[in-house]
């Protein structure tokens, strides 16, 4: 039977593109005619985005299928769509008018996004992400998480409680890879020493965690000066998940919670960042025009949207701060009401089932706790944004990934689904991948050659006695041999 040619193959993607392709050109027109009915001047700038975005997925599409790529497909579209959402949304605030917010290439970061995605998926495809954790890449992985934080924490900023680099990018953004090829790296050499507990299953084995709980206890309190709560808490989940992932042990989950108890409390009774975050989410009404503003106001907007929303235009974007980065979600939920917020969750669902699939499905215990770790990194990033608009837990400053305004976190979520995308094509062809062997698995019998004649049992008591004749009993002599045997069976021995 022939083998499906690659345009074949990706056909479910090219449809699904296409599909996702129609539905934001359809926002677009929405877009432009609300932009048009408050007198926003309208001119090829703001449809330049949209012109790159479908290029751009043109040219994904197309080189996927030239290079023979044969990676997740959804995972392609989802991203697509979430993309082409939060273009939507930007434009809608302006970003990409004459004089809006956006400026230089941050506006058009999702192409060079596009870009890393696709480099990433190819260069690391058939089982070459492999070598990121070959030799000392993983203690290379540990020294840039350190030096992105100590660079940050240096030569930064602060602003809006925040430590912020040069030009308000921010290079920590880059942590959220390189810790998780780190501790996945690091788990995968250490597996077996770390899966053994001393003390009937109660002591973590010390030594092999040491190095691996070192570098994240200093990349956390490093975190703590710099106020970045929302990495610190994913560096809490990413950690046990992938240490319970990679030794089966649900021990380390209980010291998972223990240590974010821990951490909690050292939030709150040290940081008066972290304890002002916490009142304003408990008691929001008490400051409701300082610390408790960001949240009220994204609150309401949310509110006045309803079921389906004001639509395009008709909303009040502006009066909600940072509407275009942290609470993006709230511009959504007020002007597409709470059919478009459950549209963008569901898509965000679609791609977090599809990572875990690929996780699931990799053929080596590297490949499936990296998918896992990345997959954690971007539940998380999407739970704490929506979460803390939706006051369902304490604003983290977290981004909304795909959707909020492109910076170095865009780049960053890009970078993650091109690993994703590189370990969902598997490994090369004709690869053979040695899986661990169960410890209660026997080693399976030498297969009896065609045509061999079967062997003769054992002389010994257990023997069948010959008809007509009694059973003989016979002492054990010292090196296990029978004393005494039929005249028969030494006949079938010496055969």
């Amino acid at each position: 039977m022939k083998a499906a040619s690659p345009w074949d193959q990706r056909r479910p993607e090219r449809e699904l593109l296409l599909i996702c392709l129609g539905g934001i050109c359809l926002g677009v027109i929405l877009v432009m005619g609300s932009l048009q009915g408050i007198g926003t001047p309208l001119g090829l700038a703001n449809l330049l985005p949209f012109l790159l975005y479908a290029l751009s997925l043109a040219g994904l599409h197309l080189t996927l299928v030239m290079a023979g790529f044969r990676g997740d497909q959804i995972l392609v579209v989802a991203v697509a769509f979430l993309a082409g959402l939060g273009l939507l949304a930007q434009t809608r605030l302006g970003a990409f008018a004459p004089g809006g917010d956006a400026s230089g290439l941050t506006d058009f970061a999702f192409v060079g996004g596009l870009g890393i995605m696709l480099a990433l998926a190819l260069g690391f495809m058939s089982g070459r992400y492999r070598t990121l954790a070959e030799g000392h890449w993983v203690w290379v992985w540990a020294g840039i998480s350190l030096l992105l934080v100590l660079v940050v924490l240096v030569t930064g900023q602060r602003f809006r409680g925040a430590v912020f680099g040069a030009g308000f990018i921010t290079p920590t953004e880059l942590l959220k890879v390189s810790f998780v090829l780190f501790a996945a790296a690091y788990i995968d050499r250490q597996a077996k020493a770390l899966g053994v507990w001393a003390f009937h299953g109660l002591i973590p084995p010390w030594r092999p965690l040491a190095p691996l709980v070192g570098v994240w206890v200093a990349l956390v309190l490093l975190l703590l000066v710099q106020r970045d709560l929302g990495m610190v808490m994913m560096l809490g989940l990413i950690l046990p998940i992938l240490l319970t992932l990679g030794t089966g042990r649900w021990g380390y989950m209980g010291l998972g919670l223990g240590g974010a108890g821990l951490l909690g409390w050292l939030l709150l009774a040290v940081f008066q960042h972290g304890e002002r975050r916490i009142q304003a989410w408990l008691a929001p009404f008490q400051d409701p025009t300082g610390d408790s503003w960001q949240v009220l106001q994204g609150l309401s907007g949310m509110y006045a949207g309803g079921l389906w929303g004001e639509g395009f235009g008709a909303g009040n974007p502006e009066y909600t701060p940072i509407a275009e980065s942290d609470f993006i979600y709230a511009v959504i939920g007020e002007e597409l009401g709470f059919v478009g917020t459950a549209l963008v969750l569901a898509f965000f669902l679609i791609l977090f089932l599809r990572g875990l699939q690929i996780a699931y499905r990799s053929r080596t215990n590297f490949g499936l706790l990296l998918a896992s770790g990345l997959t954690t990194v971007l539940a998380t990033q999407t739970i704490l944004n929506i979460g803390g608009v939706t006051k369902f837990i304490p604003l983290t400053g977290i981004t909304l990934p795909f959707i909020s305004q492109g910076g170095s976190s865009l780049l960053t979520a890009f970078a993650i689904l091109g690993l994703l995308l590189a370990i969902s094509d598997g490994e090369a062809r004709g690869t053979q991948t040695r899986a661990p062997r169960p410890a209660s698995a026997k080693p399976a019998k030498r297969p009896r050659p065609a045509g061999a004649p079967a062997a003769s049992p054992r002389p010994g008591h257990s023997d069948p006695p010959p008809p007509g004749q009694a059973p003989r009993l016979g002492r054990k002599r010292r090196g296990g041999a029978q004393a005494a045997t039929s005249p028969d069976s030494s006949k079938d021995a010496r055969d």
